[in-house]
């Protein structure tokens, strides 16, 4: 840990402690902030923050909790993320499945999610196995470089383009529009991002998008998701409601890109920090799909989600009143030692894995929670089959930023068999 960056942690009282500052995320120095509320006061009341006052959760069993207890904690009172909304005058803000409440959200869910059905995910797999061949068989060998642009970026962008049938020489705008919708100042600590200039190039997806959208006009169902958006008559006017629109053309975008991608490199970090799991995974490869669930949980892609109380409700034995702020600190829930037995470390064979918390829980879960398990098990099957070793040989790059454990450079050398 950071002595510069964090004081003594017990010397800080209770009360005081605040979880959300971005370079915790950024330093990795999280951990033991989020051991000492689970241990001490798993339901936490912070009076004053950037955000404004808020209750932390951070136990898995009340994380489950908060989740599935939609009733009374609302995603559509003040949205997802620990900021408030902020509404400017003649601005559009974005309205999607992510911050309705029933019966909407799950109308509007339901027109998405056959994408992401069984059925089409095995027609994607050959698919997406030949891209991430494709990307492997073209990295520089016996050279440095980042495995977040080199694998990570590339294979999401990729992924994001074939779902939305958008412009395949394009597809790093998905990436680049994906950034921008979660940094904002109160999420990243960085009061130089230009909000105008945000605005102007989320207007500028909303556009791309509305081409896209009409360019389908009349053609017969296909597979992707404006087709499937077109064809539901839940959603077959949303291009009509630019709110609707832009809302949940982002939550796509952002939630097809930031798990996926967050978890590529996280994994590479984690079998680099405990070799003894990467030679386990040498010794056997038909640990893969344990292995991504156990990934998806050390990393936690989306560190937490934000409900509002509706009424008045106890919680770990502290009484939440209505209206007041709740945050679910997923990346606590997943280490979580009276779950998860050793949980800071990465155990590619834990027989839990998949208690995880990170995909949410109850009607909020993440809608393309097996499309992004598909691709991490493809990438690894592909990585196994063609290198001994992905090696770490720098020090990796973290972002500032309590909503999205993003990671910006893992510098690497590839050892092929």
């Amino acid at each position: 840990m950071n002595a510069a960056v964090d004081q003594d942690i017990n010397a800080i009282p209770i009360d005081k402690i605040d979880v959300s500052r971005p370079e915790r995320f950024e330093n990795d120095t999280w951990q033991p902030w989020f051991a000492r509320l689970r241990k001490e006061t798993p339901v936490h009341y912070l009076a004053d923050s950037v955000n404004g006052p808020f209750w932390s959760v951070t136990s898995h069993k009340l994380i489950k909790e908060v989740d599935t207890t939609n009733t009374v904690f609302s995603s559509e009172k003040g949205g997802i993320a620990l900021p408030d909304p902020i509404a400017i005058e003649g601005q559009i803000q974005g309205r999607s499945f992510i911050t309705m409440d029933e019966p909407e959200h799950a109308r509007v869910r339901g027109a998405v999610s056959p994408t992401v059905a069984p059925t089409n995910l095995a027609e994607l797999e050959p698919l997406i196995r030949e891209r991430a061949a494709d990307i492997l068989d073209n990295l520089p060998i016996g050279e440095t470089f980042n495995w977040v642009q080199e694998v990570s970026v590339e294979l999401t962008a990729r992924m994001l383009a074939t779902l939305f049938d958008f412009p395949y020489e394009d597809r790093r705008k998905l990436i680049h529009w994906s950034d921008i919708t979660t940094a904002v100042p109160e999420v990243t600590g960085d009061d130089s991002i230009d909000m105008d200039e945000r605005y102007s190039e989320l207007m500028e997806c909303a556009g791309a998008f509305y081409q896209l959208w009409m360019s389908k006009v009349g053609q017969p169902p296909a597979f992707d998701l404006i087709s499937m958006l077109q064809n539901n008559p839940e959603t077959a006017k949303m291009n009509e409601d630019p709110e609707l629109f832009l809302g949940n053309l982002l939550l796509l975008i952002v939630g097809g890109n930031d798990t996926t991608r967050n978890s590529i490199s996280g994994g590479v970090i984690g079998l680099n920090k405990y070799p003894d799991e990467y030679q386990k995974l040498r010794d056997n490869p038909d640990l893969i799909p344990n292995m991504v669930a156990e990934i998806v949980r050390w990393q936690t892609p989306v560190i937490h989600m934000r409900r509002t109380a509706l009424e008045d409700y106890e919680l770990g034995g502290q009484r939440i009143k209505a209206g007041d702020k709740v945050v679910m600190w997923y990346l606590s829930g997943n280490r979580d030692e009276t779950v998860f037995e050793d949980p800071d470390r990465l155990i590619i064979d834990r027989p839990n894995a998949r208690a995880h918390v990170a995909f949410g829980f109850g009607v909020h879960r993440c809608m393309g929670n097996r499309l992004a398990e598909m691709q991490l098990r493809i990438l690894w099957e592909e990585i196994m089959q063609r290198f001994h070793m992905v090696e770490v040989v720098g020090d990796v790059e973290r972002l500032p930023n309590n909503f999205i454990r993003g990671i910006k450079d893992v510098p690497v050398r590839l050892h092929p068999h």
